[in-house]
């Protein structure tokens, strides 16, 4: 890797040609890394280019042939309603003008999975940096010319119908089979073919076994996926209203992944800058404060309702976090209308000032939640704060109405396992099991989060694609509800350019893409998220027969999910074998 000072940014669409046009064209950036033509002697002028399946496992290099053994035929293993992936990899010598793939209906004897459920991606190539000096975490304010930088394969391109691919570059093609709840078991075949332009370049063959279980739908899936939606982020890329129904129009391709990977929290910010301006655009408030010229206040809870309304039409139902009453700073705004301008006031958690002022809110938060029927499923959220902050306001928010629910990203506590509905602590951390199977007999939510804290398992754009999988198993091991990161899109500047961040390391702050474009480690979290369930629906059935042998292999197959045992169990290698050994029961 290379280090990179200075980015030349080229967006076709940036502009005139329109908000659409803007996520559907444009140029990576200039690959830091030099091309190595010794690499590339070895294809002659009768085969400069080449064709095979490859691994989801790998991002493979752009600057490089890829080392793999030619394979023309792959076979995916899937329950129906499960959605599998497979990688295929072009290299070439030669410069292909118009790279294409494409693939039809996957038929067997019994019926066949139609075009409309497989869906082909270009595995982009896009800038990212690495993990601090030390190797241990990704945390810090980053300038960077201190990091090296590499172009590595991380968004998945759909809207791109062909691309031009250099002479001596590789190229991935992600492969994605939604396989229907109703398809009979059985083998279903069909080939990719490969092409520039009008020339085949290759054709593989992919077959994908079904098997005889089933997954539910996403939505109803048990997993208590919970990333933070940033819809700031999209209105600022595509330079359109807040709110706007273009606004809306734009969000719903890219809210939708979250929710067919099973997304089940609304990210809401109910006050202004709720974690201080940390990304790239922060997050405004969705209620507006008013403090009359009389002195009593008044709330405006629209912005609110058309965001939450929203993501439910997208299919994201089951829970509304707002966030914050103890943000990261505790300064607050409102509107004053004696004055018609912007005020700001500090107050602190067992204030009474604190309480003077969140209480008017809370009243009419919770009468307008009422209302809309959503007060049952909303969560006063906070996030990584100290105890004693989060129990003085959480005497507030009670003293409004006992039956506010609150939901807590942070530290374990003791004095908290009771009271906070939706719990969820740092990977590095962990809840007694007692406590787990106490909370969730209660109807709690138990769940645990990465952040840029830890080297690995991680979402980083550079991170193993296997790691992003791994979340999903590890929660199954642990009998935990789910999983959190804080930053499904919170997008930096030109993000299908650039995942480098001024702080934390490249691609923490998002995990898509403009466009609804998906990622390979987005795709690889959905596939551990469909392992949670494959476990817990088979756990369930032998449970009910009193299988115990049954019960013991699935206890054997995730015993290697041990986050203090990676180095000794890999996740490319564990998760590897978890997914064959499973899909063997």
């Amino acid at each position: 890797m290379k280090k990179i000072l200075l980015l030349t940014i080229t967006l076709f669409s940036i502009g005139a040609l329109g908000a659409q046009t803007r996520s559907e064209l444009y140029n990576e950036l200039p690959n830091p890394t030099a091309t190595d033509a010794s690499q590339w002697a070895k294809m002659t002028a009768s085969t400069p280019s080449q064709v095979s399946w490859g691994s989801t496992d790998v991002r493979y290099k752009k600057e490089i042939p890829p080392t793999l053994k030619l394979q023309k035929e792959l076979t995916l293993t899937a329950w129906r309603g499960e959605k599998v992936s497979a990688q295929l990899v072009i290299w070439s010598s030669t410069q292909i003008d118009a790279l294409a793939a494409s693939i039809g209906s996957l038929k067997s004897a019994k019926g066949e999975i139609t075009a409309e459920n497989v869906r082909t991606a270009f595995a982009r190539y896009v800038m990212t940096d690495e993990l601090n000096k030390d190797r241990k975490s990704g945390c810090g304010r980053r300038n960077s010319a201190d990091f090296d930088s590499s172009l590595v394969a991380d968004p998945l391109d759909h809207l791109t119908q062909a691309l031009m691919i250099p002479a001596r570059s590789t190229q991935g093609v992600w492969i994605s089979v939604s396989v229907p709840q109703q398809t009979l078991p059985g083998i279903y075949s069909g080939k990719v073919s490969v092409r520039n332009g009008e020339k085949l370049l290759g054709e593989l063959k992919l077959n994908v076994k079904v098997l005889n279980h089933t997954l539910p739908v996403p939505s109803e899936w048990a997993f208590h996926l919970d990333l933070w939606q940033n819809p700031y982020a999209v209105a600022r890329y595509y330079n359109v209203e807040p709110f706007s129904k273009e606004h809306f129009d734009l969000m719903r391709p890219v809210m939708k992944l979250y929710a067919n990977a099973g997304g089940k929290v609304i990210t809401a910010s109910i006050m202004h800058k709720p974690w201080n301006g940390q990304t790239y655009d922060p997050f405004e408030s969705m209620v507006t404060w008013l403090k009359k010229a009389d002195g009593t206040w008044a709330f405006d809870f629209t912005t609110f309702d058309k965001w939450v309304e929203f993501m439910m039409s997208v299919g994201v139902k089951n829970e509304i976090n707002c966030y914050s009453m103890v943000p990261w700073k505790l300064t607050f705004q409102y509107l004053d209308q004696a004055s018609n301008s912007f005020k700001f006031v500090t107050v602190k958690p067992g204030e009474a000032a604190y309480e003077e002022f969140w209480s008017p809110m809370l009243r009419a938060f919770a009468q307008h939640l009422k209302e809309k029927g959503w007060f049952g499923i909303t969560h006063i959220a906070m996030d990584e704060r100290p105890m004693e902050d989060m129990l003085k306001t959480m005497a507030v928010i009670h003293k409004v109405d006992k039956d506010f629910k609150v939901s807590l990203a942070g530290a374990c506590h003791d004095e908290l396992f009771q009271t906070v509905d939706d719990y969820c602590v740092h990977l590095a951390q962990s809840f007694p099991p007692e406590v787990i199977a106490a909370r969730t007999k209660a109807g709690m939510k138990t769940t645990y989060y990465t952040s840029c804290a830890e080297a690995r398992p991680n979402t980083f754009t550079f991170s193993p694609p296997a790691e992003a999988e791994w979340l999903g198993w590890f929660a199954a091991k642990e009998n935990l509800s789910g999983y959190l990161r804080w930053a499904f899109n919170s997008w930096v500047k030109e993000p299908l350019l650039d995942s480098r961040f001024i702080t934390w390391a490249a691609g923490d702050t998002y995990m898509v893409y403009p466009g609804g474009r998906s990622s390979i480690r987005f795709e690889r979290l959905t596939e551990g998220i469909q392992a949670y369930e494959k476990v817990r629906i088979l756990k369930e059935e032998y449970t009910n027969k009193g299988n115990k042998t049954a019960l013991k292999q699935l206890e054997k197959i995730l015993k290697p999910f041990d986050r203090f045992g990676l180095d000794k169990f890999p996740p490319t290698i564990t998760v590897k074998q978890a997914k064959d050994a499973i899909n063997r029961l």
